[in-house]
């Protein structure tokens, strides 16, 4: 009996000492991978990179950026659905265990044991706890050091913090693959729904990523992605969250993932998003941008877009076109899978044109090989669609080719087509413009920026020609010359000399301006020099005003900011952008306010607070919590008047006699109230024409990206008019014919457009608009006549026909 007390007391004094040698062993290890343990506590005010969403004014989603894809959800807006998926694939008792899982350690345990020495790599026992505790705290580092340190993490996490805001920083942090980080982000990306939408199958697919993205692969490895999914399904229903035959109508569905494009939403705004993501990039840096979680509501009409685009394309192309055929794309061998070698061509993605390959021509049609399509995993479509181009598909470039189609197509040439409407089957023959452009939309009473296309193709070049091009507007300028001399003591019908002028110039030869017809017309009024664009009233008009003056007016409206005071920039030869510009004229539009061109109406940051608003209008009254018997809220505009809305409303006359007697004349045809301006500058090297309705307002400009000339006759109302034409057909085709408003104190006096006097009985006549104190001049006086002695023109020159001087 006292020898087997003495052993049961050996036992017990060994079994001590291996206790607290043990104890004092794993407190050691305790302390010593504690030491340099990071701070959990920042966990408490973590905040995510969470990419930046960019909106159309409608609410429709422009573009997105990140460099790592979230958005941050609250736990209490994550669907039971979706957790217990999650929790199900990942990490069963999360609700239970302290944040280490001891049966998932003695598996991994095992599992370690068995493939020993066989270079798997070890089986994790990582409950969702340590899974943040890696995620956020740690390194991705295989090794039985970080391990502890993630267990050690993990309890110390679970003491601090509940385990619903554990399961929220786990949601939204894991990577799921393609970029996404976090449920809602993947949500979005695979499926292209909300997290709320998500079916079973949906959800389980989502949580058997987080095991390796890569290894389930929806498209690469979809049979291993598809098997991982269902063991979540069969998981779902052990655990009771699912019956079993959720589960297997679950399991039977598809995998129906649709990767959602990561460019611009909206077909046709790339240049817009991209000028939106340059400005983010300006006013708050790159990590605000990617990583900041901003919402931006932009001005962009998706319609509008869509619109402006097509218009501009047809413009470019309606141009190029006229000039005949300059060649394929490239070659190929149009025998064999034809289909794999054209895919290898690129292509613009923005452009509604398809590649395709010429397999057999002859004088009146060719037989072609369209470009095949990419099916949602980006592989090649087996599908090989064939179809004809005809002598009237591609009239245009046959002209003056007596072999016909044979003679400008051959088998193995590439080229663009386009589908014909109404005709299966049939193509257009289409090639890439060797011109540029630019078309900006623009509300003139907000300067909000309606539609912008900034080329033929954002795919081709991300130059934005709209806000990045410095052109020269030519007679596109003119208007503001005439609205510093309207603003300054001039009318409508003051007279001034067109003649030949010159301008000595020291050290250079002597400046001689000329008109575009190279002729001079006489004694005309201001009106008639607007309309018909004459460039020597014009310049003698700046030199009697003084280009001080012009210089300053042309800042006030935002054309430039240095403008040279000499007598050539009157005539538009300074270099500005199509963006200043239809901004400029958007304040003869709304009556002389000062409006700042803007793309973004608001922007908030993550927390939904307003950082930046464009509209700073004051509205007294509109924080009322109620009614109780006061005032309607009122606007405050404190906007500058940068010209009185008298003269704005005279120069907007005289443009719309530009539209309906003048140089516009291709606007006619819109039967609707419309200003504007066209604009050639010297050898057609650009195009322009700038005008606006009572609610929008249009600029277009198009030339070479290094300027040239276009060609003879390639003028602002010839080329670039019929491109706000096609645009405003459309845009305004259900809005009414509302005329230009007319301001208080203003008299409408008929006069003689050739003279200018006031009009007698009988006398072809026009209605002018005056001011207060001024009025038609009781002689007849020209300006600049002194320095034209004797000069006498025929009356047919000055000829000016019968209407209301675009005053409805």
């Amino acid at each position: 009996m006292r020898l087997l007390l003495r052993f049961f007391g050996f036992l017990f004094a060994l079994g001590t000492i291996v206790f607290v040698i043990g104890g004092a062993g794993a407190g050691y290890f305790v302390w010593k991978f504690s030491q340099d343990l990071p701070d959990y506590s920042q966990l408490q005010n973590y905040e995510p990179p969470v990419m930046t969403r960019i909106h159309a004014a409608d609410g429709s989603l422009l573009a997105e950026y990140a460099k790592e894809r979230r958005l941050y959800l609250p736990i209490q807006t994550i669907p039971d659905l979706v957790k217990e998926a999650f929790l199900s694939a990942e990490d069963k008792n999360f609700y239970e265990h302290g944040g280490i899982d001891l049966t998932g350690i003695g598996r991994a345990g095992y599992a370690f044991i068995q493939n020993y020495g066989s270079g798997r790599r070890p089986q994790g026992a990582s409950t969702i706890t340590q899974q943040v505790a890696k995620n956020f705290l740690l390194t991705n580092e295989v090794s039985f050091d970080r391990k502890i340190k993630e267990a050690l993490l993990a309890l110390r996490i679970e003491r601090a913090y509940s385990k619903d805001k554990i399961l929220e920083l786990y949601l939204n942090e894991i990577y799921l693959g393609i970029g996404s980080y976090g449920v809602a982000a993947a949500s979005l990306l695979y499926f292209d729904k909300s997290v709320n939408e998500l079916n079973i199958a949906e959800a389980a697919y989502l949580a058997a990523l987080p095991k390796g993205p890569n290894n389930y692969h929806p498209f690469r490895r979809r049979e291993a992605a598809i098997d991982r999914r269902n063991w979540v399904i069969d998981r779902m229903a052990e655990n009771g969250y699912i019956t079993d035959e959720q589960a297997a109508q679950a399991k039977n569905q598809d995998l129906a993932v649709i990767v959602r494009p990561t460019g611009a939403h909206i077909f046709s705004a790339e240049y817009f998003a991209e000028e939106v993501r340059r400005e983010i990039f300006e006013r708050y840096g790159e990590e605000k941008l990617y990583g900041g979680g901003l919402s931006v509501r932009t001005t962009l009409n998706p319609k509008l877009q869509v619109i402006a685009k097509k218009a501009l394309l047809d413009g470019l192309t309606r141009y190029d076109e006229q000039r005949g055929w300059h060649g394929i794309v490239t070659r190929i061998e149009p025998t064999g899978d034809w289909g794999a070698r054209l895919a290898t061509v690129r292509t613009f993605t923005d452009i509604p044109w398809r590649l395709a390959v010429v397999l057999e021509s002859s004088a009146d049609v060719a037989k072609i090989g369209l470009q095949p399509q990419r099916d949602k995993s980006g592989e090649l479509s087996n599908d090989r669609d064939v179809g004809l181009i005809s002598a009237d598909g591609a009239k245009w470039a046959v002209r003056g080719n007596k072999t016909g189609i044979a003679g400008l197509l051959k088998p193995g040439d590439v080229v663009y087509v386009e589908a014909v409407d109404g005709k299966p089957g049939q193509w257009r023959l289409r090639q890439q413009p060797r011109i540029e452009g630019a078309l900006v939309a623009m509300d003139p009473y907000t300067g909000r920026v309606l539609a912008l296309a900034g080329g033929f193709s954002f795919d081709e070049s991300q130059f934005n020609r709209a806000t990045q091009a410095m052109r020269q507007p030519g007679s596109s300028f003119k208007p503001f010359v005439y609205a510093s001399a309207l603003d300054n003591g001039y009318t409508p019908s003051s007279v001034i000399m067109d003649a030949p002028f010159e301008l000595s110039q020291q050290g250079q030869a002597t400046w001689r301006p000329e008109n575009y017809s190279g002729k001079f017309y006489g004694p005309q009024t201001l009106r008639f020099g607007l309309e018909q664009s004459r460039n020597v009233m014009t310049v003698r008009l700046a030199n009697d005003l003084g280009m001080p003056t012009v210089v300053q007016y042309a800042k006030q409206f935002g054309i430039y900011d240095n403008l040279l005071p000499v007598l050539a920039m009157s005539l538009g030869s300074g270099e500005t952008t199509v963006m200043r510009m239809v901004g400029g004229y958007s304040m003869f539009a709304n009556g002389g306010k000062r409006i700042k061109p803007t793309l973004i109406d608001r922007i908030q940051d993550r927390y939904g607070k307003t950082i930046y608003k464009h509209d700073e209008r004051e509205c007294r009254g509109c924080d009322a919590d109620k009614w109780a018997n006061q005032s309607e809220p009122a606007l405050v505009d404190r906007r500058e008047q940068v010209l009185d809305p008298m003269t704005a409303y005279q120069i907007t006359s005289m443009m719309e006699g530009v539209v309906q007697r003048g140089t516009g004349t291709a606007l006619k045809a819109i039967g609707k109230p419309i200003a504007g301006k066209t604009g050639t500058t010297n050898d057609e090297k650009d195009a322009w024409f700038v005008g606006f309705t009572p609610d929008i307002a249009v600029g277009v400009y198009l030339g070479f990206d290094n300027p040239k000339p276009m060609g003879k006759g390639s003028t602002g109302g010839l080329i670039a008019a019929p491109v706000v034409r096609d645009f405003l057909q459309v845009a305004i085709a259900d809005r009414p014919a509302v005329p230009f408003r007319v301001p208080p104190g203003i008299k409408l006096i008929r006069i003689n457009p050739k003279t200018g006097l006031r009009a007698g009985p009988g006398e072809n006549s026009i209605l002018e608009a005056f001011k207060p104190g001024t009025a038609p001049p009781d002689s007849y006086s020209v300006i600049g006549a002194a320095a034209s002695p004797g000069f006498v023109t025929p009356e047919a020159d000055r000829a000016v026909g019968q209407g209301t001087g675009g005053l409805y």
